[in-house]
Formats: C-alpha cells, structure tokens, sequence
C-alpha cells in the first residue's frame, strides 16, 4: 500500500479519532498527540490493513485504547475541560452565558459517567455511529450498547433536570 492509499483510507475518519481522543482526554494536545501516534501505527501496519473488514472502527478502538493508556500513565493527572466551540448568532450576551452554562453542564456530565457510558454517548450522539458499529469497537452486543446509552442519557437528563429545577417548589 503506497502513501496515496492509504491516506485515501484513513483520512476519512481522521476527525472522528480526533473527536474521540479529545472526549477521552480533555486536552486538545493530547488529543493531537494521541491522533498523531494512532496515525504513526496504522501506517506502520499498512500492509495489514486490507485485511481489517472496518479500518474505521479498528481506528477507533486502538484510539481508545490509546487514550486509556495514556490517562493511566503517570503524566495525565494534570489534564483540565475547555469548552470553546460553541457559536451562535445574533444572540444576546445573557442568552449566551446561559447557552455556554448549559453546554459545560452537559461536558461534565457527561465527563462523571462510568468510562464505558462515557464513550458510548461519544460514539453514538457526538460521531453519529449506529449500535453495530459501537458493539464492535467496545466488544458488545448492539442491545448492550443500546442500554447502556439509554442509562447514561437518562442519568445526564435525570442530573439537568435537578440543576435546573434548583429552589423552585
């Protein structure tokens, strides 16, 4: 496989691991990093990758496993949230806030979720895979799969719900 194929191969999906590593690890260097070293591995096994019936989904799941790792290591006990791609238009500065709050309540929700809940929600509301294709990257059943994102999005309603109704009887 020459430089060309693969790049035709993987690129595809290049914002998706992305996405994902910066879910799992908050700083966007680390994420870069971790995208970069994924890259690094999928074209030193360039030669295997023809034999990978979904290159995507393999991505995906050395690029969790990746994250894991590094979130283990020593070096990541420093690691902060930043939110800042959020925009809307024509919205006053209140509105704004409000927005913004919102938003960040719903990152650190989602951040306080078990592990295997937590890159469910990523894989399916944020990257848009259907539940096959999530089973196979976590190793388990689309019904599974299913349950779990059910349980973490009522637990990230359940914990809104209860922020916004605060001192109201």
């Amino acid at each position: 496989m020459n430089q060309s194929d693969f790049l035709k191969v993987v690129l595809p999906f290049k914002d998706k691991v992305f996405r994902l590593a910066k879910r799992l690890l908050v700083s966007t260097e680390e994420a870069e990093d971790a995208t970069q070293e994924l890259f690094f591995k999928l074209w030193k096994s360039k030669d295997k990758i023809a034999d990978y019936n979904n290159v995507e989904a393999f991505a995906m799941t050395m690029t969790k496993n990746y994250c894991y790792d590094r979130l283990k290591s020593k070096q990541a006990s420093n690691l902060t949230l930043v939110h800042s791609n959020y925009e809307a238009k024509e919205t006053s500065l209140d509105k704004k806030v409000e927005y913004e709050d919102s938003v960040n309540q719903v990152y650190k929700l989602i951040e306080q979720l078990p592990d295997q809940q937590k890159i469910i929600i990523q894989l399916r509301d944020i990257e848009q895979y259907d539940l096959e294709e999530i089973g196979k990257m976590v190793d388990m059943k689309p019904t599974a799969v299913r349950v779990a994102l059910s349980r973490a999005r009522k637990t990230i309603r359940e914990e809104l719900i209860k922020k916004h109704n605060y001192g109201i009887s």
